[in-house]
């Protein structure tokens, strides 16, 4: 059984923000929420790295262990998602995940939070695939339709990956052994080289719409 993660290479991040965009635009994301975001690293500064950070589907998702209503459930393909209906927005959620994945809506004038938002590795939520109601409460589920995350799909240098772990793993080892290590080279002679083309390694590979 495969189990879905995202992974991310620095090397190739170019902080376009295109996957933000993607997320946002894909599911009707609330204003005030980012279920992605990107993070820069030493910005403007010699080895500024960027990294596309949402919810990383953990194994054992530190989310879950706190929550007090049990909102949240984890699919077969190891997709964390949480049920709305469930939720109480009390936050604990927030606070135990290392990624900042739960989000928010901004406070009211009453001080109410409302129900917590999240990264749904576009795999809807707890309702009936494809239905009006899961996507009011979660956005799309891609995953239902056969495809892969959006956010993933619409990188253009290949950064972040969305699909099977071992597949995600096998593909950053390959990759950083063509890369090397310690040159100093922030790897695009690999991702733009023309002995990359026709590779799935490389960005524009085959079914991404690259020559």
């Amino acid at each position: 059984m495969a189990r879905m993660k995202f992974l991310c290479d620095a090397e190739r991040c170019i902080e376009c923000n295109a996957c933000v965009t993607a997320c946002k635009n894909e599911h009707e994301v609330p204003w005030g929420i980012n279920r992605r975001r990107l993070v820069t690293l030493n910005d403007g500064k010699p080895g500024e790295r960027s990294i596309s950070m949402a919810c990383m589907h953990c194994n054992d998702p530190p989310c879950a262990a706190v929550c007090p209503v049990d909102c949240f459930l984890q699919t077969a393909d190891g997709v964390v998602l949480h049920s709305k209906d469930l939720c109480i927005g009390c936050g604990y959620c927030f606070y135990a995940c290392p990624f900042g994945a739960p989000q928010f809506p901004r406070t009211t004038d009453f001080g109410s939070r409302g129900k917590m938002d999240k990264c749904t590795f576009c795999a809807g939520g707890p309702e009936a695939d494809n239905s009006v109601e899961e996507y009011q409460k979660y956005g799309s589920n891609r995953l239902a339709e056969g495809k892969l995350p959006l956010c993933a799909e619409m990188c253009s240098t290949r950064a972040l990956m969305g699909g099977d772990g071992a597949v995600l793993a096998d593909i950053y080892q390959e990759r950083s052994l063509r890369r090397g290590y310690g040159s100093g080279a922030p790897g695009w002679s690999t991702a733009y080289g023309r002995n990359d083309r026709g590779s799935p390694f490389a960005p524009g590979g085959p079914g991404t719409g690259g020559a």
